[in-house]
C-alpha cells in the first residue's frame, strides 16, 4: 500500500482520533501532517504483524500526547455566542448536541492521556481491546483497567456537570432579599 492510499483511506479517521484525543482545532492539521510523515518515515518498517489502524493508533496515541504536554501549542479563541433567541428552532437539536459534545471534551480532557486514549479508541472509534492494548504497549487486562477507570471518571464528570447546570424556572436570589 502506497503512502498515498494509506492517506486518502485513513486521513480523517487521524484526524478524529486527534480531536477526541486532545489535539485543539486550531492544531490539528499539524498534528495530522505530522502523524502522516511519520508514516512515510517508518512505513518501510511496518511488518504486517498487526493491521495498518492498529499501527496508525500507536502513532497517533504517542503524537497526541506528545502535543498535550507542549507548552506551545496554540490557544483556539471562543468567539462570542450567538444569543439562543437569534437561532432557528430546528437548530435547537444541533447545539444540544455540540454542548454535549464540549461536555465529553471537557470530560475527557480531566482524563490521563493513557486512560484517554483507551475511551476514545474503544468508546468513540469503536476499536477492539485487543487492538487497543497493543497500540497502547500494554497488556490487555491493564487497557480493560484503563477503560474502567475511564468510564467512571467520565460519568462522574457528566453526572457534576448535570448537578452543576442551572435548571429552567430555578428561584433566583435578587440583592437585597432576605433568603
Amino acid at each position: 500500500m502506497t503512502l498515498e492510499e494509506i492517506f486518502e483511506e485513513n486521513a480523517a479517521y487521524v484526524w478524529r482520533v486527534l480531536r477526541r484525543l486532545g489535539v485543539g482545532e486550531a492544531d490539528v492539521e499539524d498534528v495530522c501532517q505530522e502523524v502522516f510523515l511519520t508514516v512515510h518515515r517508518k512505513l518501510g518498517t511496518f511488518d504486517g504483524s498487526s493491521a495498518l489502524r492498529t499501527w496508525l493508533y500507536g502513532i497517533c496515541l504517542r503524537l497526541a500526547s506528545e502535543y498535550r504536554r507542549r507548552p506551545h501549542r496554540r490557544r483556539e479563541e471562543v468567539a462570542e455566542a450567538v444569543p439562543e433567541q437569534v437561532m432557528a428552532a430546528p437548530q435547537d437539536e444541533t447545539l444540544d448536541r455540540r454542548r454535549a459534545l464540549d461536555r465529553l471534551d471537557a470530560a475527557l480532557d480531566q482524563l490521563d492521556d493513557d486512560k484517554r486514549a483507551v475511551f476514545v479508541l474503544h468508546e468513540i472509534e469503536q476499536v477492539p481491546m485487543a487492538e487497543i492494548a497493543k497500540a497502547a504497549g500494554c497488556p490487555l487486562q491493564t487497557a480493560y483497567s484503563r477503560l474502567r477507570a475511564a468510564r467512571a471518571q467520565i460519568e462522574a464528570a457528566m453526572r457534576r456537570h448535570e448537578l452543576g447546570a442551572p435548571r429552567a424556572g430555578a428561584a433566583r436570589v435578587t440583592e437585597g432579599s432576605n433568603v
